[in-house]
């Protein structure tokens, strides 16, 4: 399970979207993630998934990458469906038993969740996928650089993000040298009850939160003895400039968005 999180990790490959400037898929993932909570209808869903589906073979991401990152999110999965399914009331009902009633409009609620959820994480995943963290943290800067006018720190705030996603992939490998070590030691994780089971997660949790401890205190040390002292005043080795492939990607997104704004107004009326 730990080897399947690929939540944060760049995926290095030559495609159009991953030479896409880091504001325009910053922008485009937000539009994405919009049109999923338009409404809930089935052609609108299906008009988002052809665009993520079209993204994706852009991007020439395997897709069995992609899928390998959904692994950790199937318990919330199953869990967010299953309530939908049993408790969510509708007219017309297939099956009740005591508390759980199965209905035709729970059956499309769970539904559209599940899609709703795995459009949202892949889509979301994309974008640290094609993006290196210094292009993400750049993109964040320079596109939420309005912010400064309110007096937001945008440059700490965009550092604070990619730190964020970097540690990421480096403690879900420092987790799994853990639990291989405690392996090594005849330690055991999944026999017993609930109890057990957080009782052995003990001697993985502790080393781990040291560990993270000790890194970001390196990592700390590391920016103050090379004076960093913040956005202010400092240069781009590779300085964000739009290229025409970005101002086409952008009429893309507004053309997308615009068309799920348009099938909603159609299914609606």
């Amino acid at each position: 399970m730990i080897r399947d999180i690929t939540i944060g990790q760049y995926y290095p490959v030559d495609s159009v979207i991953h030479r896409l400037d880091p504001r325009v898929k910053l922008f485009t993932t937000v539009i994405f993630i919009i049109s999923l909570f338009i409404k809930k209808n089935i052609v609108l869903y299906m008009g988002a998934t052809i665009f993520l589906i079209t993204v994706i073979i852009l991007s020439k991401v395997p897709l069995r990458y992609i899928l390998k990152g959904l692994k950790p999110i199937v318990f919330l999965l199953i869990f967010t469906c299953v309530m939908n399914l049993f408790f969510s009331r509708g007219e017309t009902v297939l099956f009740s038993y005591k508390i759980f009633v199965i209905s035709k409009e729970g059956i499309y609620s769970a539904s559209f969740l599940a899609i709703r959820l795995i459009e949202l994480v892949i889509g979301s995943a994309l974008l640290t996928y094609t993006t290196t963290p210094t292009k993400l943290t750049d993109g964040i800067e320079k596109g939420l650089g309005f912010l400064r006018v309110f007096k937001i720190p945008v440059h700490e705030f965009a550092m604070m993000m990619s730190i964020a996603l970097r540690f990421i992939p480096i403690l879900m490998e420092e987790l799994d040298k853990i639990m291989k070590a405690q392996e090594a030691r005849c330690a055991t994780f999944n026999e017993g009850n609930f109890i057990n089971r957080a009782k052995a997660m003990v001697p993985i949790l502790i080393p781990l939160f040291v560990a993270a401890i000790r890194r970001a205190n390196d990592l700390a040390l590391a920016m103050e003895s090379r004076c960093y002292q913040g956005g202010e005043g400092r240069t781009k080795l590779h300085p964000l400039k739009y290229k025409a492939r970005d101002r086409i990607a952008y009429f893309i997104t507004f053309a997308y968005l615009a068309a799920m704004i348009g099938l909603r107004m159609i299914v609606s009326a």
